[in-house]
């Protein structure tokens, strides 16, 4: 029987995510590292397990059955080993150490770097990563600790996770600034069936709430004028100021628009565009004293100007 020396946490780790990007150029950006460094991490581990982890299929990675079986406890393994660090730094009443967020919302990508930034400055000993991704992975992430914070715009139901609210975002409409809407005071929902409209994704928060609305006044998107779908909020931005059509976008990404005369919002008459935006975290049976820092430091009072959008 082959003997092994006690495996190496930081090959463990780069095993983890070249697992979860098929790539190790991916792999190598998400950690910081050369991709030649994650391939000797990689090499080295299937020397060490004398088993081969991974196929490869063109350009990207197919892990192996023999990696299939390894990833679950490569996980655990350094999963446990942050938890050790983390009860040491605890008891040394010091904060330090990682802290992954997963954002699903536009609003909070406009936030979080902020708040990260403030953050940074009251504990610089903390590492802040803000891992964009679809809401439908959130969930997975937190409940596997891939992330130690997510940011959504709807509160998740799971007994193993906890939420608190964030903050409220504004959905705005926004037209072009000499569009022949942008001097209105305000629109009926009936006239968005006459103008060109730029729209987000169908998974997208704001495209939900939007379609919510509108259903209340007998409004369906087939009836729209739908020029294009966007997945990115800046690009519509961008968009309309380019006077390709009009759209709803969250106000903080319209928000510098705004302020330099590009686009203009328009009021919508009876139509509730807010949105409630959680935070949540798994309940942990153990200290995470970066984690629960940052829990509690979003709502501190001098955190209260961050929500404040630039007006037009």
């Amino acid at each position: 029987m082959q003997e092994f020396d006690m495996l190496d946490i930081n090959r463990l780790n780069v095993f983890i995510q070249v697992a979860a990007t098929q790539s190790c150029s991916e792999a190598a950006k998400r950690l910081h590292l050369s991709q030649p460094t994650v391939s000797k991490h990689i090499q080295n581990l299937e020397a060490e397990l004398n088993v081969k982890l991974f196929d490869r299929e063109g350009a990207q990675l197919r892990i192996t059955n023999a990696g299939m079986t390894l990833l679950p406890w490569a996980r655990k393994i350094v999963r446990q080993s942050t938890q050790v660090q983390e009860m040491m730094q605890s008891m040394q009443d010091s904060i330090s150490g990682q802290l992954r967020i997963a954002c699903t919302t536009t609003a909070g990508k406009y936030l979080l770097p902020q708040l990260a930034a403030r953050f940074r400055q009251k504990y610089p000993g903390v590492q802040i990563f803000i891992q964009p991704c679809i809401k439908e992975t959130i969930n997975s992430r937190l409940l596997s600790e891939d992330a130690d914070l997510g940011v959504v715009s709807s509160e998740v139901r799971e007994n193993d996770l906890e939420c608190q609210y964030f903050f409220t975002d504004h959905i705005s409409f926004i037209v072009p600034e000499k569009h022949p809407l942008s001097k209105r005071e305000s629109i009926d929902p009936s006239e968005l069936l006459d103008v060109p409209i730029v729209m987000r994704e169908p998974s997208s928060g704001t495209r939900r709430t939007l379609e919510s609305e509108l259903a209340k006044h007998d409004i369906s998107f087939d009836e729209m004028n739908v020029l294009m779908e966007v997945g990115n909020a800046e690009a519509i931005v961008l968009a309309v100021a380019g006077n390709l059509g009009v759209s709803f976008v969250s106000r903080m990404a319209s928000a510098y628009a705004r302020v330099w005369g590009c686009v203009v919002d328009v009021p919508v008459e009876g139509l509730n565009l807010e949105r409630k935006i959680c935070i949540a975290r798994r309940k942990l049976s153990h200290p995470n004293l970066v984690r629960d820092a940052f829990w509690a430091f979003i709502h501190a009072p001098e955190n209260e100007d961050v929500l404040a959008l630039p007006e037009a």
